[in-house]
């Protein structure tokens, strides 16, 4: 169903017949495409389409091409009031079909735009701390039956609404400069290596390059993908100069906004013409800062390969390789495990403090950073768990050891200067802020809070308003003396190199890393002391959620496969918490169950949302149902299922160089060691009903639950 706003009415008189009559015009045998991608022999893959769909019959004529589009582009503007904190704004303007000519320009386009830290829109609103968030792309289709096809191009923010005006200024100043001068031979090549690195992921497994053969397939060209390097390298700053002028015209823009009550005014045609028409005004040039500095360490090293990885070991550095062929790519995450020491005063210090580190180093700023590891293929990201904290990129094969050295710059140099620290730390509020709306996070982030008396793992990872307050540039410099001072430093490596030569290599780049003290600093057992306890907060919404979490097996624990076992089977569409509470009782909205694991802690976590009406019901509801699961063991078949969706899913995770790396660094530094990878299905396979019944006896204790609870205000609409 396509849902157009004013239209519910309309969609709800739809008739089975109508709904029937559309699936009958559109889904027949002659316009279906099948595509298998597996690791098969192509006579097999071959044999089973066949088998599967070789009696399919029905062949009609193909409808009449799509009309095109008469009439010209005309501003719009729509306002949604919502109970949202910031506003989500979306620029939009008609574009050509993927096929065009004009297309892989204005994907360049977009990507100089807003792909990466140090593309012009976040470089201009985010790193000013004028939006939390900015996007931009060219979505659109071909028509299959010989019709022009349409095209969107999309610019999205999130942000305050008092700030609306001039981030569309900015917008409107920056598409000016690029329409009038084009990108330089610098954002050019950043923006096609980006570009590149992201067509190469998106063959990488095998779902998503069914998807790309699927669709290139339904436009009438299967072979581009094979072209889609040559196209873009074949891009020139003329050609998106000109697609910019052309299409991204400001009286040609339309605009959609959710905005929170009583801003519904923030959005109007007048204002979106006026703050769009800014005149071109070049930006001034970034510098790309000095080479990374590299100081090779010629000491003593130790040389282990075991479970399919590399392992080389440069006094406190280790270095962790594999190989993963095929997208010439490697995948890089440079880590520390995290001491567990956050109280309530330092609740969002961790992930404050490696955002600022994305924010420039001792040798470069910002802009510089960003630039140089996006024109190596890839965006520079930091990892914030509750064990490790990280900085990773995937970039192009032949740039592996260049990427190395700028996650090593960045972690071990940063330059935590104040106002960038005051830019990030006014974001984390407003991210802080966006949780707070959201039914699903926030219960989640209410009930840890309440097991662990907001200490430890029950921190909020975002901060609360009294924590950031604290987070000053010497609590940061703390922090980071902290986490990164003494200790072992693990950098994976996973991709299209040779393990043993990509370990070599990256040893002679960052060996210095090495040469730090390798004591671990210690964690405060203290802080992992659980509580039953509640905690309640109140929203103007139309419904209610209720998480609960009872203490379950931890990260290093035998049980926790059984645990994953039992919340495999209790969630998720087809499982028995959801087949209890929302298909026979009609309770929920949505059920959810999980296994929350951590190096030191664990816990089997439910969640419910329902009318606000009913949620002691639910609340009983729930508490029956995981009564009745520590009663008795797990049937046959949910057993079953549960376990070959887990195996299989451990199993196809592997696909993507990044998922083997992170599965690398959780083994090596959370985990019983590398031993972990071999057969990543088996201690899935091995789980027995009695296992999972025994992690639900031990745990399903209610006087042993924490709450965390969202309920709907007495103020809510109803």
């Amino acid at each position: 169903r396509r849902w157009r706003i004013g239209e519910e009415d309309r969609i709800a008189a739809f008739t089975r017949e109508e709904v029937l009559g559309y699936h009958a015009s559109r889904y027949v045998p002659s316009r279906t495409i099948a595509v298998m991608v597996a690791d098969l022999d192509e006579a097999e893959m071959l044999d089973a389409l066949r088998a599967a769909y070789g009696d399919w019959v029905g062949v009609v004529p193909a409808p009449a091409p799509a009309p095109a589009e008469t009439s010209e582009p005309t501003q719009r503007t729509r306002a949604i009031e919502a109970d949202v904190a910031l506003s989500e704004v979306v620029l939009g303007w008609r574009a050509p079909a993927p096929l065009d000519p004009m297309a892989k320009p204005l994907d360049v386009a977009a990507a100089i735009l807003a792909n990466g830290r140090g593309a012009r829109l976040p470089r201009l609103l985010r790193e000013t701390g004028l939006v939390t968030g900015v996007s931009a792309g060219l979505y659109g289709s071909e028509d299959p039956f010989g019709g022009p096809g349409a095209g969107v191009f999309a610019i999205s923010v999130e942000t305050d609404p008092a700030r609306l005006d001039p981030v569309l200024a900015r917008i409107g100043g920056t598409l000016a400069a690029l329409a009038s001068h084009g990108p330089d031979a610098d954002e050019l090549a950043r923006a096609v290596g980006l570009l590149r690195m992201r067509m190469r992921r998106q063959l990488e497994r095998y779902e998503s390059r069914a998807i790309s053969l699927s669709i290139a397939e339904a436009a009438g060209d299967v072979t581009r993908l094979d072209r889609e390097d040559a196209e873009l390298a074949a891009v020139t700053t003329e050609a998106v100069r000109e697609a910019v002028a052309r299409v991204l015209v400001p009286t040609r823009a339309s605009a959609c906004a959710s905005v929170p009550h009583g801003h519904a005014t923030a959005l109007s045609i007048t204002g979106l013409a006026a703050a769009l028409a800014v005149p071109a005004d070049a930006m001034a040039p970034v510098a790309l800062g000095s080479a990374p500095v590299t100081a090779p360490r010629a000491g003593p090293t130790r040389r282990v390969i075991a479970h399919g990885v590399h392992h080389l070991a440069v006094g406190s550095l280790d270095i962790l390789t594999a190989r993963h062929a095929g997208a010439g790519q490697v995948s890089l995450g440079l880590y520390r495990r995290r001491p567990l020491v956050d109280t309530p005063d330092t609740a969002g210090h961790a992930i404050l403090a490696m955002r600022t580190m994305l924010r420039g180093t001792e040798a470069r700023g910002t802009a510089a950073l960003a630039l140089r590891m996006e024109r190596l293929g890839g965006v520079l990201g930091p990892s914030v768990g509750g064990d490790r904290v990280g900085l990773g990129a995937t970039v192009l094969a032949e740039s592996a050891e260049d990427a190395a050295a700028l996650l090593a710059e960045a972690a071990f140099r940063p330059r935590f200067d104040v106002d960038d620290l005051a830019i990030e730390r006014d974001l984390l509020r407003e991210d802080a802020r966006a949780i707070a709306d959201d039914m699903v996070r926030f219960p989640f982030q209410l009930v840890l809070g309440a097991a662990f008396d907001d200490r430890g793992y029950g921190t909020p990872s975002f901060g609360t308003p009294a924590s950031l307050d604290l987070a000053d540039a010497s609590a940061i410099r703390r922090w980071h003396a902290t986490a990164f001072g003494a200790g072992r430093t693990t950098l994976v490596a996973v991709g299209d190199r040779d393990p043993g030569a990509l370990a070599d290599a990256l040893a002679a780049t960052i060996g210095h890393v090495g040469d730090r003290e390798a004591t671990e600093p210690p964690d405060d057992p203290t802080l992992v002391t659980w509580r039953a306890a509640v905690r309640v907060e109140q929203r103007t919404r139309q419904q209610s959620a209720l998480a609960m979490v009872f203490p379950g097996p931890s990260r290093r624990d035998p049980a926790r496969h059984a645990a994953e076992v039992w919340a495999a089977s209790a969630g998720g569409l087809g499982g028995t918490l959801f087949d209890a509470l929302r298909d026979r009782r009609s309770l929920a909205y949505s059920v959810y169950a999980m296994s929350w694991q951590r190096r030191l802690a664990g816990g089997l976590l439910t969640y419910i949302a329902c009318d606000p009406e009913r949620l002691d019901e639910a609340r009983a509801a729930m508490l029956e149902e995981l009564a009745a699961a520590s009663a008795q063991p797990i049937g046959d078949v949910e057993l079953a299922r549960a376990v070959a969706m887990l195996a299989g899913q451990a199993e196809v995770a592997r696909q993507t160089a990044s998922a083997f790396a992170g599965e690398i660094a959780d083994a090596w530094l959370l985990g019983d060691g590398l031993a972990e990878l071999d057969a990543p299905g088996a201690a899935y396979r091995a789980v027995t009903a009695e296992d999972v019944h025994a992690v639900a006896a031990a745990a399903f204790d209610p006087a042993a639950r924490a709450e965390g609870v969202v309920a709907a205000s007495a103020a809510a609409p109803r």
